[in-house]
């Protein structure tokens, strides 16, 4: 194959596989690892950071972000043996990947793949395999059964299928985040994206245009989980009280946080979460307004029907007579005392029956001077009753817009105290990572720098 288009393909190899397995044939001496040579390219074909600088060491952080390495050796005929005595397969990988001492050039290149190997990849595995068949039967071996393969070779590629099963671990990224399947496809169309336009793709880059799809999709989702359940509520709107519904809206708030943390990751600056905040809050006053479009039709339903009777009054002029203010109020009365009564009629009533009662003050006080029955005292009198009750009923519509606004303050301040206790979770759990996986760095630099040590002593 094209020689370039191999080396790019084994470069995707590394940057999507959290194991990568690498199989060659006979042994593994100096032809084999000439053969790798893709190994020593890598840091050609990708970058780590978008801008690196000179006191970078990447050693560390190659290793940190590269996959586990199996080399697979393929129709294995030697005996593993070192000195007369029996060696494991990682022993004859690691008796493979010993450096020479020297830096004659020659030296250097030999040890160059090797230093590779063993600098870029976290663990080193080796599984030998005898052939699988006679020689006769290698020509038909996609036609043979299990059963007719030689025994020491399914034994063997058994042991390597449960190793890897076993042993693989999820992909991760900078900062100990799982990629799912989803994610390792926008990986994947990036970093082809990078090649195919003549650049070298960059895990830094690549990584935060991934944080940027995936915190879309993860505002997304927490939007549709909170919509779906605030949806489903809507079917018992109106709620009685404004602590109802507020309790609805945090409790579906919390779940599309949870669901959106839960796939979020590199928010750094916290700008997706700032947006689905935003979000959210537009949300909430959507579905607060429904609920209070619900309780407002819903009572002037129930006051249609309640003031019919009145209506009906209203029309053939019974109010008129003498008498007719009495009977007026003792009308609006039972109106008010039913309609009080009934249930289920949500946050509006009082606001409702307010703006009801406002439209009948002038029908009652024209009924009011059309009594003939009634003195002039008796009419100033009811005038002033009139005018107090509107007051009273102004005064007791602005202290329930009060008591749901403090109601709503109080909840928005539960909310706020909610996504802190979230957020500090998440921020720990991000922090326990980082402390992770920086330790781990340490540990790998001290280690490179300890071999340096012991090379430079023994030339």
């Amino acid at each position: 194959g094209d020689e370039k288009n191999d080396s790019w393909i084994f470069s995707l190899a590394v940057l999507l596989s959290s194991t990568l397995v690498y199989n060659s044939v006979g042994t593994i001496d100096q032809d084999s690892m000439e053969k790798l040579h893709y190994v020593t390219e890598l840091t050609e074909r990708i970058k780590l950071k978008a801008k690196a600088t000179a006191d970078d060491d990447d050693s560390a952080e190659f290793k940190r972000t590269f996959p586990s390495f199996i080399w697979c050796v393929r129709d294995f005929t030697l005996k593993l043996e070192q000195e007369g005595k029996q060696i494991t397969e990682d022993e004859y990988l690691q008796n493979g990947l010993k450096l020479k001492k020297g830096l004659s050039k020659a030296i250097m290149s030999y040890n160059f793949p090797r230093e590779c190997i063993t600098n870029f990849f976290k663990y080193h595995k080796c599984f030998v395999f005898e052939r699988p068949a006679s020689t006769a039967d290698l020509q038909r071996l996609e036609e043979l059964s299990e059963s007719q393969l030689e025994p020491n070779f399914v034994k063997q590629t058994h042991t390597f299928c449960n190793f890897v099963f076993k042993n693989s671990q999820t992909k991760t990224l900078a900062g100990g985040h799982c990629v799912t399947g989803r994610m390792l496809g926008n990986l994947a169309v990036t970093y082809v994206e990078s090649i195919r336009s003549g650049s070298v793709p960059c895990m830094e880059n690549a990584v935060l245009a991934l944080a940027q799809i995936e915190n879309t999709v993860a505002i997304q989702d927490a939007l549709s989980v909170y919509e779906a359940e605030m949806r489903q509520a809507e079917s018992t709107f109106p709620t009685e009280t404004q602590d109802e519904f507020l309790e609805k809206q945090t409790q579906f708030q919390s779940m599309a946080l949870k669901a959106f943390m839960g796939r979020s990751f590199k928010d750094d600056k916290r700008e997706y979460q700032g947006q689905l905040m935003r979000d959210l809050h537009h949300k909430n006053e959507d579905f607060a307004k429904r609920n209070e479009e619900a309780s407002i039709r819903k009572c002037q339903d129930l006051l249609q029907v309640l003031s019919a009777s009145l209506e009906k009054g209203i029309a053939d002029g019974e109010f008129c007579k003498p008498g007719g203010h009495k009977r007026f109020v003792q009308e609006k009365q039972k109106i008010m005392e039913t309609y009080n009564n009934s249930p289920k009629k949500g946050i509006k009533a009082a606001v409702v029956l307010q703006h009801f009662l406002e439209g009948k003050k002038h029908i009652e006080t024209a009924v009011l001077k059309a009594d003939e029955s009634l003195t002039k005292r008796d009419i100033e009198a009811q005038e002033e009753r009139i005018k107090k009750e509107a007051v009273e009923r102004k005064l007791q519509e602005e202290k329930e817009n009060a008591v749901q606004l403090m109601q709503t303050k109080k909840e928005q301040n539960r909310r706020l105290e909610q996504l802190a206790v979230m957020l500090k979770e998440k921020m720990e759990e991000e922090r326990e990572k980082f402390l992770k996986e920086n330790q781990w760095m340490i540990d790998e630099k001290m280690k490179v720098i300890l071999i340096s040590w012991v090379h430079e002593f023994h030339v």
